[in-house]
């Protein structure tokens, strides 16, 4: 496949990364177990524009995962439009969390993890390294965050 698109500047590449974090529903969401066994799975997410907040079952291996190991790479879009973020992971109970991540997560994803029962929780994923390229043309130049801070 032959890429037609205009290769993106670092702030375009921004703007872009930002705006699918807020449209959005779905997240890649990539955690081990302690004994290495990779997990990748897709999970409803809000951006607050600084964290990303997931919810799941803490007793599921990407519940456990996430709240054993701290750290996490998420990643949105296809092979060809990669966003990638790694981040350090917080996990926090629903009294924790603020009611405005839980009501604007509810309202994006269209279920509200409240009515789900005790053994949902919440991780607060905060970036501190972002990737964004269209295919080959735009590797160069893709590392939009390092150490939680934007390089643009």
């Amino acid at each position: 496949m032959t890429n037609t698109r205009t290769v993106r500047g670092p702030e375009q590449r921004k703007k872009d990364v930002l705006a699918r974090l807020t449209e959005e529903v779905d997240i890649w969401v990539a955690s081990a177990a302690g004994d290495g066994t990779p997990y990748l799975v897709p999970l409803a997410f809000h951006w607050d524009g600084q964290d990303v907040w997931l919810c799941t079952r803490l007793t599921n291996p990407t519940g456990r995962n996430l709240a054993g190991g701290g750290r996490t790479r998420l990643a949105l879009g296809h092979t060809r439009d990669v966003v990638l973020l790694d981040g350090d992971v917080t996990t926090l109970p629903v009294a924790e969390v603020p009611t405005a991540v839980i009501e604007e997560f509810a309202a994006k994803s269209g279920w509200d993890p409240r009515g789900s029962g005790p053994a949902y929780v919440w991780f607060r994923v905060r970036p501190t390294a972002v990737e964004a390229w269209h295919e080959e043309p735009e590797l160069a130049g893709r590392h939009l965050m390092r150490d939680g801070v934007w390089v643009l």
